[in-house]
């Protein structure tokens, strides 16, 4: 007898989570949203854009194109003119894993 059966693993239960509403911004500069996005020219050629709106009324503060991209020299332009936000919100993308976005 080969005893092929094997055992049955029971269902992983997830726990329950009261979802939060997300804030709304109630006044300008209090939070922001950063995006990278990509695309490719005809011939190949890649490039990028980083997008940083107001929260509050989905303003486009910033929208960079380049080849090579760092949100610190974008950022930098940003805050020199609109102030320093509460808050800004990101992705969990791999390019938001700079230190320099910590302070």
């Amino acid at each position: 007898m080969l005893k092929l059966n094997l055992k049955r693993k029971g269902k992983r239960r997830v726990p329950t989570r009261t979802p939060k509403p997300l804030s709304a911004p109630g006044k300008h500069n209090e939070s922001w949203s950063m995006d990278f996005m990509s695309d490719a020219l005809n011939y190949g050629h890649r490039y990028r854009t980083l997008n940083v709106l107001d929260g509050y009324n989905r303003q486009a503060l910033a929208i960079e194109v380049d080849t090579s991209l760092t949100a610190d020299r974008v950022l930098e332009k940003v805050i020199a003119w609109r102030g320093k936000p509460k808050q800004i919100r990101v992705d969990n993308g791999p390019e938001f894993t700079s230190n320099a976005l910590e302070s």
